[in-house]
């Protein structure tokens, strides 16, 4: 099994008061994927950092194996998600893939 973890940190100008719906739109769109992408374990956005934090967002997700996470990266539905939700707002993405 494979855990896939994505840190990301909003672009600063979102981090007024439009907050909250771009962080609303990034979990419940991600989360959605749950079902349609084969291989796709499970799937939590986590968007209630602790003020010690110096990320905005984090993707915890878990697939069968390496194939299936490559073919998450590129399922049309993760690139529409990702396209509409979460790269126009972010500026910093980190990602740690490790066996589990």
């Amino acid at each position: 099994m494979v855990h896939h973890v994505i840190l990301w940190k909003l672009k600063k100008e979102f981090n007024g008061k439009n907050k909250k719906e771009i962080l609303d739109g990034i979990k419940n769109n991600l989360e959605s994927l749950s079902g349609k992408i084969p291989g796709l374990l499970d799937i939590e956005v986590i968007t209630t950092p602790l003020p010690s934090s110096n990320a905005d967002v984090m993707l915890d997700c878990h697939l069968e194996d390496e194939e299936t996470l490559k073919a998450y990266q590129v399922h049309p539905e993760h690139i529409k998600v990702a396209d509409t939700y979460v790269r126009p707002y972010v500026e910093v993405r980190m990602c740690m893939d490790c066996i589990r």
